[in-house]
């Protein structure tokens, strides 16, 4: 990709290579969508520490401020920056696919899974405070799930019941503490809790944080889809699969969804043909296959979330996500392609 925009320079490491976000800088603008708003702005910057900053902000546009903070940057932290341009590279790989296709990098012993990814990636596009890195110890003070909860609800945290860091005597209880709030909110919001506790968030319990935070990021997006519906809408699951639906009739498509568990989700066509609705052109149906066998399904999804990303829509979903058929993921792609013929509207 530095070649290609007739950079000079190459990178041979993953430490003094990379120190001053120069190289960083010119790889978003090749690999980002071009309606994404990723530009070169960071280069003005002389301070090395502020440019590193900008250039993640400039990654954050494209879902993938992830793994490095700015310090780990300018400081040549190797193990860390692998693991952002693996994530970079994954996301917007921004290369001519062979017959066998693009290959996910390992990311090794980070042993994160999609789901949790996915999570850390929606939190971080949100601009949470501080920037989460490991989805459970970044979690453990309840700060970030209350910022979260405020944006979902706009007020509904009182700062004034929170205990804010740095932690002194008692920190651990504190935290404890924040993290009660959380589920008291949650329960405000209707989530479902049972057998959730503060203690359960602070001692980074997978399983019931996961619980936690789908039902924030579900939240979150339909009420962004009905913030940009208008009208007082309620929006639910059933909304969605109607637009998706009327939306492939409008486009004079053949592909459709009875839920989000339909078997036809596997082959991505029905996020391939909306995307081609929204933003009539963009695909290439060329590089479409009728997905008979699992190389295949994945090729259609992995150029599914590619164009989905490209028509503007905020994707935090991946292409494993449309073959399985994971439900709650696959609501979150069409709730944001929804939500991105909403803006277009």
């Amino acid at each position: 990709h530095l070649e290609k925009a007739g950079h000079g320079r190459r990178v041979r490491n993953f430490s003094g290579d990379i120190k001053d976000s120069e190289c960083y800088t010119i790889l978003l603008s090749q690999i980002a969508p071009a309606d994404s708003g990723v530009d070169r702005s960071p280069l003005q910057e002389s301070d090395l520490n502020k440019r590193a900053d900008r250039m993640l902000q400039q990654a954050d546009k494209i879902g993938c401020r992830a793994f490095v903070r700015p310090a780990d940057v300018t400081k040549g932290n190797a193990k860390l920056n692998l693991a952002f341009v693996a994530n970079l590279f994954n996301m917007y790989p921004a290369l001519e696919p062979s017959e066998e296709g693009l290959p996910d990098f390992d990311l090794g012993d980070f042993d994160e899974t999609r789901e949790e990814k996915t999570f850390r990636n929606w939190m971080n596009s949100l601009g949470v405070t501080p920037f989460v890195n490991n989805l459970y110890s970044d979690l453990s003070d309840g700060h970030v799930l209350l910022e979260l909860m405020n944006k979902i609800k706009p007020g509904i945290v009182d700062w004034n019941k929170v205990n804010k860091p740095p932690y002194k005597l008692g920190g651990q209880m504190k935290k404890i503490e924040n993290c009660n709030y959380v589920v008291d909110l949650c329960r405000e919001l209707k989530f479902s809790t049972v057998g959730i506790g503060g203690q359960d968030i602070n001692s980074g319990n997978k399983t019931l944080t996961l619980a936690v935070t789908w039902q924030m990021m579900r939240a979150y997006t339909i009420k962004l889809l009905e913030t940009l519906a208008g009208g007082g809408k309620t929006i639910n699951d059933a909304d969605i699969v109607d637009w998706a639906n009327r939306t492939l009739a409008d486009g004079s498509k053949s592909s459709s969804i009875q839920s989000f568990k339909d078997p036809s989700i596997a082959t991505s066509l029905p996020v391939i043909d909306i995307v081609d609705c929204i933003r009539p052109g963009l695909i290439d149906y060329e590089q479409v296959n009728d997905a008979s066998t699992d190389e295949d399904k994945l090729l259609n999804a992995k150029y599914a979330i590619s164009m989905s990303r490209k028509c503007g829509a905020r994707i935090y979903a991946l292409a494993e996500d449309l073959v399985e058929v994971k439900p709650k993921m696959v609501l979150t792609v069409f709730a944001c392609l929804m939500a991105r013929s909403l803006q277009k509207a």
